[in-house]
């Protein structure tokens, strides 16, 4: 899905900066967003190869997208990283879960430290504006982070990836909550002697479902057969579908975009204490799938119950991934 985001960021007129570990695929990636540009006379593109489950690379990623442009923090950063190995619980390894929390829950938990630290504290402290000059505020900053429908609800198969999607949706709730604090002192008239950033910034989070891309080919390699079954009637987008749910639920300043009719009923029914982008479709659509849930719900387990009962105790796999 990423390749086809920085498509749409390109065809908006953005200047983008597009980060993986391959080489190869960043060029192909790059040369793709430019043929969709707004403005190709003015426009600039950048990659960087990196790996994005370390700190010090986050922080290098970073620093190298602040020269890159002009010595400015990018306006929106997304932590799109992510990939999925399911596997049942006791046959994979805790190396492989350890990369999984990696991959899907610290890329995007290091890059929002770094980001949102280089925000809120530069190295070059912002100066004390003139309240009477009336100077107007700079445009609004994005932290958006990619998360799964699994955050809403996991299933059988998903134990090793589901936790840290899970963990990435309470990150961007805590951090939209915390971020407040910050925006907020933008309008006080108390003086801590520490000048808040001339902009707000605005916490955002994408919910995908199942997507057909080359990492869909590759998670369905360890795929439990349960998972198979439980996934069987759930809606499947390409990856250019994917992007443009999610850009247009950005674009409509929601807070968390499902990509799928499927996932924004997990959304509804899962809302807690998490923000409501719609007050009378999130309120209604919460009691209705609080009472769908009363057959859903069942309906699934009794699928891994039944396979259980149809084919017995499964063959533990020595060294699963």
């Amino acid at each position: 899905m990423g390749r086809e985001l920085a498509k749409m960021l390109s065809e908006r007129g953005a200047n983008v900066i597009i980060v993986a570990r391959d080489i190869k695929k960043l060029q192909d990636a790059l040369e793709y967003a430019k043929s969709f540009a707004k403005h190709p006379g003015s426009q600039r593109f950048h990659i960087i190869s990196a790996d994005v489950t370390s700190e010090a690379e986050n922080a290098r990623i970073l620093a190298e997208a602040t020269a890159w442009n002009n010595g400015q923090v990018p306006e929106i950063v997304w932590a799109n990283a992510g990939a999925a190995t399911p596997g049942l619980f006791v046959e994979t390894s805790l190396e492989t879960m350890r990369k999984q929390m990696d991959i899907n829950y610290w890329a995007a938990a290091y890059l929002a430290h770094k980001t949102l630290k280089a925000w809120l504290y530069p190295s070059t402290p912002y100066q004390t504006q003139d309240k009477s000059s009336k100077k107007k505020s700079e445009a609004p900053r994005h932290f958006i982070i990619t998360s799964s429908s699994v955050a809403f609800i996991n299933i059988a198969g998903y134990a090793p990836y589901g936790p840290a999607k899970t963990a990435l949706r309470g990150l961007a709730d805590s951090l939209r909550s915390e971020i407040l604090l910050y925006n907020g002192a933008r309008r006080s008239n108390a003086s801590t002697g520490q000048t808040p950033p001339p902009f707000d910034i605005n916490i955002q989070a994408i919910y995908p479902g199942t997507i057909t891309s080359p990492g869909l080919e590759l998670e369905n390699v360890t795929k439990p057969q349960i998972t198979h079954i439980l996934e069987s009637t759930d809606p499947v987008q390409s990856e250019v579908q994917a992007a443009a749910a999610a850009m247009k639920g950005l674009e409509n300043g929601n807070y968390m975009t499902p990509t799928n009719w499927l996932g924004e009923l997990l959304r509804l029914s899962s809302l807690g204490g998490s923000p409501r982008d719609n007050i009378i479709k999130d309120t209604l659509g919460q009691w209705l799938t609080s009472i769908v849930w009363l057959f859903v719900g069942p309906d699934m387990e009794g699928k891994v119950w039944g396979l259980g009962k149809k084919e017995g105790m499964p063959v533990f796999k020595e060294g699963g991934k």
